[in-house]
């Protein structure tokens, strides 16, 4: 589908775009200051005029900035996630917490499975997941086709995630992250767009790899 065009965006224009598109603007076009917090809140990227690739799938691109969240997190991260979870509500992101909730030792696997799974099937716009290191966590969540889970210990790291490499999944490391930290870094992520052509044309060679292509 060919990419939409404007030179001007204004708040009717805004309404009238498909939720998580990505449009063009002309040289010298403007978008209105209330359009923008339009195209914000439907998740809509607007790039120059020329930069898009017709080969670039419109939905390649995570949803920015994530408004679901699917978390989850083994015996160690229950400071962190609950940190997180609080924060996060109070945001007005709607969180679907995975567990888990106790401090008997689980599986880190199986959490970042099901939320991998979650991201994978679009049931949420994003997944974090907590173990000890967020190392293992990352490494499971990836073995879900569609998943790009990305360990992250500070703010920089998760805007290289997202905007460079599209990590639709956030992995987190109990044991070297305070709840403030954590916070910093997940504010971050989930905020920061993939928009430069560039970055989605490598991403896209990193998806045609999964699928065997």
């Amino acid at each position: 589908m060919a990419t939409l065009r404007f030179h001007l965006i204004a708040e009717a224009e805004a309404r009238q775009i498909p939720e998580g598109a990505t449009v063009e603007l002309e040289p010298g076009g403007h978008v209105t200051p209330l359009a923008r917090d339009t195209l914000a809140a439907r998740r809509i990227t607007v790039v120059p005029a020329g930069t898009t690739d017709a080969a670039i799938p419109d939905d390649l691109a995570p949803a920015c900035p994530v408004t679901r969240v699917a978390i989850a997190g083994d015996h160690t991260s229950l400071p962190l996630k609950t940190a997180l979870v609080r924060h996060l509500r109070s945001q007005g992101v709607a969180v679907d917490d995975l567990g888990s909730d106790s401090t008997d030792p689980v599986d880190y696997p199986d959490l970042a499975i099901r939320v991998g799974r979650a991201v994978a099937r679009r049931e949420v716009d994003g997944g974090i997941v907590i173990d000890g290191s967020g190392l293992g966590s990352a490494m499971a969540a990836n073995k879900v086709r569609g998943v790009r889970a990305a360990m992250c210990s500070t703010p920089t790291l998760a805007r290289y995630a997202r905007e460079h490499i599209g990590a639709n999944v956030l992995t987190l490391g109990a044991t070297l992250l305070t709840p403030d930290d954590a916070i910093a870094i997940v504010d971050v992520w989930r905020t920061t767009a993939m928009r430069e052509p560039r970055y989605l044309r490598r991403l896209l060679k990193v998806q045609r790899a999964e699928e065997g292509r």
